[in-house]
């Protein structure tokens, strides 16, 4: 919470520190969250020396990738009263956002475009955020305790968190596994500068199930419990900036934004349930879009299409690069080379790179005949089409 407002003219309602919880538990769940639960915001030291290893193991094997935030105040993202030295408990929320059935069904529909379970409906940080300061506003108007919301905006780790006050637990993949909501939650906290009791931590229920670590595509996971977020899907199609490493282009699939195939791979998603929140309800043009259609959007519909969603955050170029990709994974070469066809000539390099690796899947043989346009000035492009004709004159297929 930016600042809070000013201190009600009333007095403070008298609470015990349970009182006070059970109050805010209250009212968190007739604001709409599915659950809330509390935790310590003072870590002990052993715990703060674990997390800090586990961090600095992460950052040194160069797992981040390009997201060079998670280095930036690193020691904040382990430690919440590093944040805030006031802090006390930590309200940890969630919101469910379980879809209806197993999501990788369109993964067989290769004209289709693959767009994460989370991204299909409107975009979570503000429902989450909005509800969020609800919250905070009746804990200060009520019971004047100073307080700082947060939802995926500061350096928090969240799911330690949540792990922390009972939610669940990070399971091998690396997200949270509730018992109650298998893969499908949504979190958000609170900080408080008052100690109430907390919730017990939530304790490791995996066992000797590798089921996550086997369904994913790229082989992201080195080891259970660590994730090289260089190799993710979601990453790749989302954080990632450039051209994706052709070594995992034909591992995208049709997937365009995000990936789900770690999450619904969970047994633990036979205790999960569909969302009942309205504003996380699929979007009918982010449910198995058309590829070919995706193909034809310039920044201006993009951005129409997209409004109030996640997807939006990526921007239209970087989209457009995922479709393409997913174009030349197709199989369907009548469909998709028309799509292909114009992206080879749109205005972004990054998009006209992807399209040239999509026409050497869809039509081996073209990049060589054709070899770049005497006007394509990018280097990039440049070589995607030199890259393209050799290694089909060297291997005799495209890759």
């Amino acid at each position: 919470m930016a600042g809070l407002p000013p201190r009600p003219k009333r007095p403070p309602k008298p609470a015990t520190p349970r009182e006070l919880r059970d109050a805010i538990a209250a009212k968190a769940l007739e604001l709409g969250f599915d659950a809330v639960a509390f935790a310590p915001a003072q870590l002990s030291p052993e715990s703060r020396r674990l997390r800090m290893e586990r961090m600095e193991e992460f950052l040194a094997r160069g797992f981040q990738g390009d997201m060079g935030w998670l280095v930036d105040r690193a020691e904040q993202r382990i430690d919440p009263s590093t944040l805030w030295p006031e802090a006390r408990t930590v309200v940890s929320v969630a919101l469910n956002y379980g879809p209806s059935g197993d999501p990788r069904f369109v993964l067989e529909e290769r004209e289709r475009g693959a767009v994460s379970v989370y991204a299909q409906g409107r975009d979570y940080h503000d429902v989450m955020k909005s509800r969020l300061k609800q919250l905070g506003r009746f804990i200060w108007d009520t019971y004047h305790e100073s307080l700082k919301v947060f939802v995926d905006t500061a350096p928090l780790m969240e799911k330690l968190a949540a792990q922390q006050a009972g939610h669940g637990w990070q399971g091998k993949h690396t997200n949270l596994v509730s018992r109650r909501f298998g893969s499908w939650l949504f979190l958000g906290e609170l900080l408080l500068s008052i100690e109430l009791p907390p919730d017990a931590p939530e304790t490791d229920h995996c066992g000797q199930c590798r089921a996550c670590l086997d369904a994913c595509p790229t082989n992201a996971f080195p080891a259970p419990y660590q994730l090289d977020a260089r190799r993710c899907i979601s990453y790749l199609t989302i954080e990632h900036a450039g051209p994706i490493d052709r070594e995992f282009r034909s591992s995208l699939g049709n997937r365009i934004y995000g990936c789900d195939d770690c999450l619904a791979a969970c047994p633990w998603n036979k205790f999960a349930r569909q969302s009942r929140e309205a504003a996380f309800a699929p979007r009918a043009e982010l449910q198995a879009p058309l590829l070919a259609e995706l193909a034809e959007l310039d920044d201006a519909t993009f951005r129409t299409r997209f409004s109030g969603t996640a997807v939006k955050r990526i921007g239209r170029d970087r989209f457009l690069r995922n479709v393409a990709y997913a174009l030349g994974n197709s199989a369907a070469p009548a469909a998709a080379l028309p799509a292909v066809e114009r992206l080879l000539t749109d205005a972004s390099p990054l998009v006209r790179g992807a399209a040239v690796w999509a026409l050497s899947q869809l039509a081996p043989g073209e990049p060589a005949r054709r070899g770049p346009p005497a006007d394509e000035a990018d280097a990039g492009v440049r070589r995607e089409w030199a890259e393209a004709s050799t290694r089909l004159t060297s291997t005799g297929s495209a890759d």
